[in-house]
């Protein structure tokens, strides 16, 4: 009962937020659902009997497809991941003017309602339908909330991704055919019967479709324009909780699925994945707008995940599954302080700020924190998985660890950049005036800071969480 538990509060509260009349209670209605969905989440990973982390009703059985929810360890993990942050997201944002807030609210926990049924659905057309259920909320959100550019970065952000859902709807349907009882299951479609040449043309159809979302090189140029015109509690939503869908799916639907094309084609993979590191690298350090800055450095992150998932290697595949929730928790946090900094400057644009460690010392202290998070320094959440990733494709292929390596120099270059450009200097015109962080910004932040800090000492019951789905992806390569 507890994945419907998980899908359900979100979507029921979600479409009951849409009927209040007032911004205060709209906001109270959203955090408090996301607090709930936050207790169930964490309920999850404790000691649950098996047969509750199980949901299975018929639904459409002319067609072979079963409304089927199950919780391994990564759907747990990113089940807490999206609990986390969603009231992280809107306790940050609690105290900001949002126009139509009830509908604002609404559209954003119908998104998380979404990203749940997306990371516990174990039938192909349940996993399809929550697929499109969370980006359509996005939609609405970026393109009626979004920055002076947001219809022409919406219609680019819906045409990639429309793309990407018709290549891996046709796939679903073609793969179910061929399936054991033409059935939906993802038991069933591990066992479908295909030729060398169907598995692999129907590899690439899935696996374009999860690039676009992750996104991996050369399929990402949406993502730096949506993040950026999109409002910042969407674009949270997008880079620190949405992209793990095409990481999870990777994990979920193609390597079980595909074992010989994804060792065929891993060679081909991992060099587009290590390309985008270093070329969202480099273009990171060229940033002047905070918020690009941020989008190009995900991109890096995502890129060497997405390598380490081809190395078929189990340091690889367990740094992967630490990572995404790390990913998740200092990409949010950054953003929370970027959209902090913009609402009090008024721009985005490194060249304007300066000093602002003299004005505001907390938000000082936490972006040093988040910012060396970022480059997974030692005592921090991102150090322990991408020294597993990075062992993983060591083992694989050193030639490709030691350039992918490079990343590593790139991303400290560009965040130490960041913080000295916001934080240090004399102060100018634009931030003599600045204030410390908002309160409810601080606790959200405090929050992802302890998270960060437990995660880089003790990552072990992370890695005790996810262990069985570690050992699945071993025993099927």
């Amino acid at each position: 009962m507890i994945p419907v538990l998980l899908i359900l509060i979100p979507l029921i509260t979600g479409l009951i937020t849409f009927a209040f009349s007032t911004a205060d209670s709209a906001k109270k209605n959203a955090l408090l659902s996301a607090v709930a969905t936050l207790v169930v989440a964490g309920w999850s990973v404790c000691c649950t009997p098996a047969s509750a982390l199980r949901f299975d009703i018929a639904w459409l059985p002319v067609m072979g497809s079963r409304f089927t929810l199950e919780m391994d360890g990564m759907s747990k993990m990113l089940c807490l991941l999206t609990g986390i942050s969603f009231p992280m997201i809107f306790l940050a944002i609690f105290r900001q003017e949002t126009k139509s807030a009830p509908a604002f609210f609404g559209w954003m926990l119908l998104s998380q309602a979404g990203l749940m049924g997306v990371f516990l659905a174990a039938d192909a057309l349940v996993f399809y339908f929550f697929w499109e259920l969370a980006l359509i909320p996005v939609y609405f959100l970026c393109s009626i909330w979004g920055g002076e550019r947001r219809i022409a970065v919406t219609f680019k952000f819906f045409i990639y991704t429309f793309l990407g859902s018709l290549l891996m709807l046709t796939g679903i349907i073609y793969l179910s055919y061929h399936s054991p009882g033409a059935s939906f299951a993802i038991e069933s479609l591990t066992k479908a019967a295909l030729s060398e040449t169907q598995r692999n043309g129907l590899f690439w159809l899935f696996f374009i479709a999860f690039a676009i979302k992750m996104p991996i090189f050369p399929l990402h140029t949406w993502q730096p324009d949506a993040y950026e015109e999109s409002p910042t509690a969407v674009t949270m939503v997008m880079s620190g909780i949405m992209v793990k869908m095409g990481l999870y799916a990777v994990v979920r639907w193609l390597l079980p699925v595909y074992p010989q094309s994804s060792a065929l084609y891993a060679d081909v993979i991992i060099a587009l994945s290590v390309t985008g590191m270093l070329y969202a690298s480099f273009i990171a350090m060229q940033q002047n707008n905070l918020k690009r800055l941020i989008a190009y450095s995900s991109i890096a992150h995502i890129g060497l995940m997405c390598a380490a998932l081809f190395t078929a290697q189990p340091s690889a595949y367990q740094g992967v599954m630490i990572q995404m929730f790390s990913h998740g928790i200092n990409v949010i946090g950054l953003w929370i302080i970027a959209d902090a900094i913009e609402k009090q400057l008024g721009t985005r644009l490194l060249s304007e700020m300066g000093g602002l460690a003299q004005k505001a010392p907390t938000l000082a202290i936490l972006l040093v924190i988040m910012g060396l998070a970022n480059v997974a320094l030692p005592l921090t959440n991102s150090f322990i998985g991408e020294f597993m990733m990075f062992n993983g494709l060591f083992r694989y292929n050193m030639v490709w660890a030691g350039v992918a390596g490079i990343s590593i120099i790139l991303a400290a270059v560009y965040t130490l950049r960041m913080i000295q450009k916001v934080l240090y200097g004399p102060l100018n015109p634009t931030t003599e005036t600045a204030t410390d962080i908002p309160a409810t910004a601080k606790w959200a932040l405090f929050v992802l800071v302890v998270l960060v800090i437990v995660g880089g000492v003790y990552p072990q019951p992370l890695i005790d969480l996810t262990n069985d789905t570690v050992q699945a992806l071993i025993t099927k390569h």
